[in-house]
């Protein structure tokens, strides 16, 4: 296959990481935006983003050649608005070209025969193709400029990418040095996603084979949490359940033997408001600064960098974590005190569970009562509750994959602990203690490691 040449002006699909091919054009970079060394790259400005980023060579196809390649594989919204701003562009660059023609008709001359003119970025007609309602913004703009400041009735405050598609190529990384402990099912993607943002990173995982991918990758490996917290100036955290949060601090070379005064500590468990509290307070006695910062979100979300982050605790670390964030999440909250993201936290899980539950209880007695479960489904589906959560989950369970995207002894774990959260604070949790009991006899029957969506078979067996 002949190699294909591209230049500045030329509409292309860029590949960035894991995330979909999209539209964009090949532009000029700024001027104090140098091009990596060593690879063969071009700048490009994605459409229906303000977001840019240096792209390989060999992740780029162009645009009118695979079109209909792309539009089959990718059916979002997002990026079918995308897709329609192309088409719009291109709409008025050739009636653009066409009125100049005309012009020269007029003349008797002929018809400019030069290829059809792709505008610069900042020409009149491409700053067209942006919300009318957002302000024009600089390519190289500072992450802390493009995001966006919300302050709530509660007090809390959410930080949002200015656009939050999943394209973050405009990320500008922190000096500062990360470490992070913990490669499960969310802390792959996270990582996976730090890194291809420019962090820097340190990893450690308690089976430390799953620590060679990431080490491909760019990741530096650490011996033990201890060392990763000395090595590191922000340590992120995401294990499975309290025990072993706390074991990861306090227990034999831990993240508490590296903590030195000004070392930031990150805790994304899921955990109870209790154990933030007891790991906030030693990590702050070694003059450490602390933050929680759970996730709601599967592997799915994960890989794609989607995540949505509830943060609480020391806010300068919140902001310290700002490209963090930006690189594995489309939006973040900042809730105050430490304790109250933990909170917030298991009261999502606590509604996704018990949700979850219902959900394939609908399915199993439309069985029973001799009802189609697909035509359950599409109903469902066009009504109220219609979701991507829903038909994946119930896709899933009708095609009998449990791969798990959430695991199912997790959300069960989550409800424990919020129904305990209920009871501490004198609140009846019934419909989540009912959706409890119906996970722990998928557990007992070995559906613990399945996805959350396994808890269908509770119901048939």
């Amino acid at each position: 296959m002949a190699a294909v040449h591209l230049r500045i002006g030329d509409l292309v699909w860029g590949k960035l990481g894991r995330y979909p091919p999209w539209p964009g054009k090949i532009v000029s970079p700024p001027k104090d935006l140098k091009k990596p060394r060593g690879k063969k790259c071009h700048f490009v400005k994605f459409f229906g983003t303000e977001d840019h980023a240096w792209i390989k060579v060999e992740q780029l196809k162009p645009y009118h050649a695979h079109k209909e390649e792309m539009i089959k594989i990718n059916k979002g919204k997002r990026f079918q608005q995308a897709v329609d701003a192309v088409e719009d562009f291109l709409k008025k660059a050739k009636g653009k070209e066409q009125n100049s023609d005309g012009k020269g008709d007029s003349k008797g001359k002929k018809a400019s025969s030069k290829p059809l003119k792709i505008l610069e970025e900042d020409d009149e007609d491409l700053s067209a193709l942006r919300d009318p309602s957002e302000k024009p913004a600089s390519s190289m703009e500072p992450i802390s400029k493009r995001l966006k400041i919300i302050e709530e009735v509660t007090g809390s405050t959410s930080i949002q990418a200015a656009d939050s598609t999943a394209i973050n190529g405009s990320i500008t990384p922190t000096d500062k040095r990360i470490g992070f402990l913990g490669l499960g099912l969310m802390g792959s993607g996270i990582v996976s996603n730090l890194l291809k943002m420019g962090h820097i990173v340190t990893v450690w995982n308690r089976t430390a084979e799953k620590c060679d991918l990431f080490i491909q990758e760019g990741a530096r490996l650490g011996r033990t949490p201890a060392e990763v917290a000395s090595m590191c100036d922000i340590t992120f955290s995401c294990v499975s359940d309290p025990k072993a949060a706390r074991d990861l601090v306090l227990g034999p070379s831990g993240v508490l033997q590296g903590i030195r005064p000004g070392k930031c500590y990150i805790e994304m468990s899921t955990v109870d408001p209790e154990t933030i509290t007891e790991l906030s307070q030693v990590i702050t006695s070694r003059g450490g600064r602390f933050l929680e910062a759970p996730v709601a979100g599967s592997q799915q979300l994960s890989n794609d960098g989607m995540l949505v982050i509830l943060a609480a605790g020391d806010r300068s670390v919140y902001e310290d974590c700002s490209s963090c964030f930006q690189a594995m999440g489309k939006t973040s909250f900042f809730l105050g005190e430490a304790g109250n993201a933990a909170r917030m936290m298991l009261i999502l899980n606590m509604v996704q569970g018990s949700f979850m539950a219902t959900i394939a209880e609908g399915l199993t007695l439309a069985q029973a009562t001799g009802q189609s479960q697909q035509t359950f489904l599409d109903i469902l589906c066009q009504g109220q509750m219609a979701s991507t959560f829903v038909d994946q989950k119930c896709q899933n369970i009708l095609q009998g994959n449990f791969k798990p995207d959430y695991y199912l002894k997790h959300i069960q774990k989550d409800l424990r602990l919020a129904i305990c959260m209920g009871d501490m604070a004198n609140h009846p949790t019934p419909m989540a203690a009912a959706a409890n009991e119906v996970y722990k006899r998928a557990k007992a029957l070995d559906q613990s490691d399945n996805d959350i969506s396994a808890v269908y078979r509770a119901y048939i067996h």
